[in-house]
């Protein structure tokens, strides 16, 4: 989803863009990913590859080491051997949760999940992979093409079926497109750190996301049901509060990214 915003926003800028899926770079085997950069030569590479399934993760731990850590690490050390920056894509679930407000950069990561762990594992591997890299926390992110929350809670409506949400667990809901384009920037800029990137507002449950995400694409009378998050006993445990703030975009002089519900209201509209 992230992936394909991501190559449409910057071929519309006129940047000449190599987009890779599994077929074609299989981003755990450093031989496959050396022939790919050395190849191409790109001056900046924008990780959007991840095993987000976190329930998955969490009964493959492994497997959520070697796609969001060791992988991460692959990339970082052959961008730095083209002398490329590296930004890559990491969570609001390297936090506990427990928190009260927003999470910033001057908060300790604590992930209580084995994707929250392993993505904290990318973070630092890459980091110490290369210099020049870009590590862009960011979450509830929702657009055209993913398999994501509102995604599935518009379709459901759209189908006439029940709807659940949590009432209790709240974030930032992110829309792709405005991700997107806050990842170009941030390799043009070519400046290293950890960068919170969401939409602005007060952040959401998932209640309040889908009963807004709803109402934008048309779906007036829809009656949601609140659920608790304990309730749904999944296997991986979710931070409750992962709400993000970032302390560095604006003294870098990038400006804010626009509100959730405005975000929602341009998903709503590309769909129709």
């Amino acid at each position: 989803m992230v992936a394909r915003a991501l190559a449409t926003h910057c071929t519309e800028r006129g940047d000449e863009v190599f987009a890779h899926t599994r077929e074609t770079l299989d981003i755990t085997k450093p031989d496959n990913v050396r022939n790919v950069f050395e190849s191409a030569r790109p001056e900046a590479i924008i990780n959007c590859a991840a095993w987000t399934d976190v329930d998955g993760c969490e009964l493959n731990p492994e497997r959520a080491v070697l796609v969001n850590a060791e992988a991460v690490e692959i990339l970082a050390t052959h961008s730095r051997l083209v002398n490329a920056s590296f930004v890559t894509i990491s969570t609001d679930y390297v936090f506990d949760g427990d928190k009260e407000g927003f999470y910033t950069q001057r908060d300790y990561p604590e992930p209580r999940s084995a994707y929250g762990i392993a993505k904290l594992q990318g973070e630092r591997r890459a980091a110490r992979a290369s210099a020049r890299t870009v590590i862009v926390r960011s979450g509830w992110i929702f657009g055209l093409g993913g398999r994501n929350f509102l995604a599935t809670a518009v379709e459901r409506a759209r189908r006439g079926e029940h709807l659940k949400a949590i009432s209790d667990a709240y974030g930032t809901p992110t829309y792709a497109p405005h991700l997107s384009a806050r990842l170009r920037e941030l390799a043009a800029r070519d400046l290293p750190g950890t960068y919170h990137v969401v939409n602005s507002g007060a952040g959401a449950s998932f209640l309040e996301f889908a009963r807004e995400a709803v109402s934008a694409a048309g779906f007036k009378n829809v009656e949601i049901e609140s659920v608790r998050m304990d309730s749904l006993q999944r296997p991986a445990p979710r931070p409750r509060n992962s709400r993000l703030r970032c302390l560095l975009s604006e003294a870098i002089g990038l400006a804010p990214m626009p509100d959730w519900r405005e975000a929602l209201g341009e998903f709503a509209a590309s769909g129709k």
